[in-house]
């Protein structure tokens, strides 16, 4: 195809972390890494990193974010919702990466393309509270997720926000698929070790979220 030398090869380093829950480990090389975060550079600039806020509390994240896509997903004191512009700029958010496309039809294989790739950036101490991914309609699609950076540990949950969770580390190029009977299932960043990837200058974790 035309957008053959973008392509991104998958790594077959695959592990069933759980039912629909696959992780691809090491699936960006080096060089496929570096190339993305160029990508990212290129987004942010259009689209700067903001700190989004809880709902009703108005309680700052300590993860920053950005999107790009034909919606982005926003969260404010009116709740969590998916939008076409950035709330601070107002302007529509940058296209998603054709190399990102790529990888969502190599590793998903589902018939449509992504809709959104939210851009959350993990400083030192950010984390990220159990939560599950469910203000999308097309909850048939996985959600993609890719690490870029230093390592962090994922904990996954089931279905239930009280229920039993598991925790593995993600490392910068692995790939994260979460779909099937687990779609829905709580996830969160428990942590961000420092110093464990020399991919982003100044230290800290990029994770790109691919949705539908």
């Amino acid at each position: 195809s035309e957008h053959q030398a973008a392509k991104v090869p998958i790594s077959s380093q695959k592990l069933e972390i759980a039912s629909g829950v696959t992780l691809l480990s090491c699936a960006l090389d080096t060089a496929s890494q570096t190339t993305l975060l160029g990508e990212i550079r290129k987004i942010s600039s259009k689209a700067p990193l903001y700190t989004p806020t809880m709902p009703r509390t108005g309680k700052p994240w300590t993860v920053r974010m950005t999107n790009c896509g034909p919606l982005g997903w926003v969260s404010d004191r009116s709740g969590y919702r998916y939008q076409p512009d950035h709330p601070e700029t107002g302007d529509p958010w940058p296209a998603i990466p054709q190399m990102l496309l790529d990888l969502w039809d190599e590793a998903t294989g589902y018939p449509a393309p992504p809709e959104c790739c939210l851009v959350n950036f993990y400083a030192d101490k950010a984390r990220m509270g159990l939560h599950r991914d469910e203000d999308e309609q097309a909850l048939d699609a996985p959600v993609l997720s890719i690490s870029l950076g230093d390592t962090a540990t994922f904990r996954l949950g089931g279905l239930e926000r009280k229920g039993k969770t598991q925790s593995f580390k993600l490392h910068s190029g692995d790939v994260l698929l979460i779909g099937g009977d687990n779609r829905l299932a709580y996830h969160g960043i428990d942590r961000v070790f420092p110093n464990t990837s020399t991919l982003l200058k100044d230290g800290g974790r990029i994770n790109l979220t691919l949705r539908r």
